[in-house]
């Protein structure tokens, strides 16, 4: 049964945002404070410049010392503002970087192959194109709520003292300023249904149409095989169409809503300006031109802080839509995972770096050794059908090579992927020594563990890059673990030896050079457990029988004795086979040694 998403408080999430750096953003704040309340001390100048003229001036200065300080004071604002933009860009981007930073870690912690979101009506896959809107559209909606809470606490702190000013100037006037903001809240409370559909639905359409542009990039050679380039472009086309309409549709209420909060502010101004006029007129007023000039300006900051304020209200209900997007794409976990406080490697406003942490290199304890791996009816379907595995059990011994074998579709690498929690088993438990594995995915990773899937996964850096990954080895150890894997003459071959670009994913290297060099990938780190899918599916029989003669000669060499789960068809792979594993149809169908499972003839004996 599909969940809900639940109600997101939005408000909280985004104060402990505003909470992670609270240098930075009390500098922005005061900094903001400063650019809106300097433009107080203009209206000041510009009323006893009025009253210098009709002579009625408190103080003996004459106009153009006036307009000297109303220049002097103008040269400061300009440069406050330029210091409030940089803390302002330095206090965005770490925001930004900071959600991003919790949705990354999340993704990459996630088992499965993809995310996966849950609501109320679906369930479905998001490909790595669609996450993309994730994190720009939405971590860039949030991070403009982030911005606009500095700024609306300099507005409304400037608000505030402009209200005093309006106060001491006329009470009758003054009580009309408030109309405009009562009309924002009533349009924003009748429009929020509107706000959030919209905008909801112009986030999905935006990663529709990036998931269709992931696929089709990572996909051409097989758009090219089929020829069916007209159809996906027509497909991509119907896709942008759709996200025209409902961008254009979120648009237009954005805008419309604008100029509604900007119209009411221009009538409540308006009407104002009436009353004004009348009192000015009266005898028994003392409403000076001064006054006048001087309400005025202090007014249009008081009705821009109403709009700004309705605009942030809309804008808050659309950074709702976000983090219930971003919420939905962990997959169960809560949303204070978005906004948890972890470290940012950035610039500060010095320009300085905070030092990274030292690289912990992976360690095996002893408890750790494998001495026994135990799968006892290792269950998983996949949703919605009966594929999968049902009730998977056997052992594994330390330094054994156990295969397994069937035909396509049988669950062999469906096996693998639940034993190493890529894919959540529904039933089962999995021992390691005797202990429960209770995490598969976090547990099965080097030192204790390593995997080869068929289609190796490579990174667009050198060769050394994509064998290391981070680990601190020398040349030495690189070279060994690229001989174990049978790749030194192919490194002969390549001019700039372990410097060479691989590509992207590896587009640079045969099949077979892909699988070798992520073997070497996981040799250099000498796990406890080999897991190998189908690693001849791109190799000759020569090339994989040396393979794995390197592997067995090396247990006599070093200490480290690997124990191996594999997934293989070679005759020469199962005759050294410890063990051999038939699968069928997503269950065992034989167990044991090649000459209890299979005849002369290469013929099934108990299947």
């Amino acid at each position: 049964m599909l969940l809900a998403p639940k109600k997101i408080q939005s408000w909280k999430l985004l104060w402990n945002l505003i909470c992670y750096q609270p240098k930075l953003y009390t500098t922005d704040s005061l900094l903001w404070i400063l650019i809106m309340g300097l433009p107080a001390i203009p209206g000041l100048i510009i009323r006893e410049f009025f009253d210098s003229l009709t002579g009625k001036a408190q103080f003996g200065l004459t106009p153009l010392v006036w307009i000297l300080l109303l220049l002097a004071l103008s040269l400061g604002h300009i440069g406050t503002i330029f210091a409030g933009r940089i803390t302002k860009t330095q206090h965005r981007f770490t925001m930004s970087s900071l959600l991003r930073r919790n949705l990354l870690e999340r993704l990459l912690n996630n088992p499965t192959a993809q995310p996966v979101i849950v609501n109320s009506d679906v369930e479905k896959a998001v490909s790595q194109g669609e996450i993309i809107s994730y994190f720009r559209d939405d971590a860039e909606q949030i991070e403009d709520s982030v911005a606009w809470v500095s700024e609306l606490l300099g507005e409304g702190l400037f608000t505030v003292l402009c209200l005093v000013i309006l106060l001491s100037v006329n009470v009758q006037m003054t009580l009309f300023v408030f109309l405009p903001l009562v009309g924002t809240i009533a349009i924003i409370q009748k429009a929020e249904t509107y706000i959030k559909r919209y905008r909801k639905a112009s986030r999905e359409a935006t990663e529709k149409v990036t998931g269709i542009l992931g696929e089709m990039f990572s996909s051409v050679q097989a758009i090219k095989v089929a020829g069916a380039e007209q159809d996906v472009l027509h497909h991509f086309r119907t896709l942008n169409d759709k996200r025209h309409q409902v961008m254009v549709r979120d648009s237009l209420l954005n805008s419309l809503l604008d100029s509604v909060f900007q119209n009411m502010t221009n009538l409540g101004t308006g009407l104002i300006l009436l009353l004004a006029s009348v009192l000015i007129q009266r005898q028994s007023s003392n409403l000076t031109v001064g006054d006048f000039a001087l309400f005025i300006y202090n007014l249009s900051f008081i009705t821009g802080f109403f709009n700004s304020l309705g605009r942030f209200m809309a804008l808050y209900k659309q950074t709702e839509v976000s983090f219930e997007r971003m919420t939905a794409l962990l997959s169960g976990v809560t949303a204070d995972t978005l906004v948890a406080k972890k470290p940012l490697y950035l610039n500060n406003l010095r320009g300085r770096k905070p030092p990274l942490p030292p690289l912990e290199q992976p360690q095996i304890k002893e408890s750790d050794r494998l001495k026994s791996l135990t799968l006892s009816n290792l269950t998983y379907h996949y949703p919605d059908t009966n594929q999968g595995i049902t009730d998977i059990s056997f052992q594994l011994q330390r330094g054994s090579l156990t295969v397994i074998t069937g035909r396509i579709g049988s669950g062999k690498t469906t096996l693998l992927r639940v034993l190493l929690g890529l894919l959540p088993k529904q039933s089962g438990a999995i021992y390691w020594n005797g202990r429960l594995v209770e995490d598969p995915a976090n547990f099965f990773v080097p030192p204790r563990s390593a995997y080869t899937p068929q289609i190796p996964q490579l990174f667009s850096y050198t060769l050394r890059e994509n064998i290391l990954l981070g680990l601190e080895k020398d040349d030495d150890e690189i070279e060994k673990a690229l001989k174990m894997a049978v790749f030194e003459q192919d490194l002969a071959t390549m001019n700039a030896k372990m410097e060479t670009l691989v590509g992207a994913k590896g587009v640079r290297l045969s099949g077979g050079q892909l699988q070798r060099l992520a073997a070497a990938r996981m040799f250099i780190r000498q796990p406890e457990l080999l897991v190998f899918d189908d690693l001849s599916s791109a190799l000759d029989v020569e090339t994989e029988l040396a393979l794995w003669l390197r592997i067995f000669n090396n247990r006599s060499e070093d200490n480290w004795i690997p124990t191996c789960l594999v997934i293989s068809h070679r005759r020469s792979v199962l005759s050294r086979a410890d063990q051999i594993i038939v699968m069928k149809s997503g269950a065992i169908a034989a167990q044991g040694k090649l000459d209890e499972i299979f005849d002369k003839k290469g013929q099934d004996l108990n299947f």
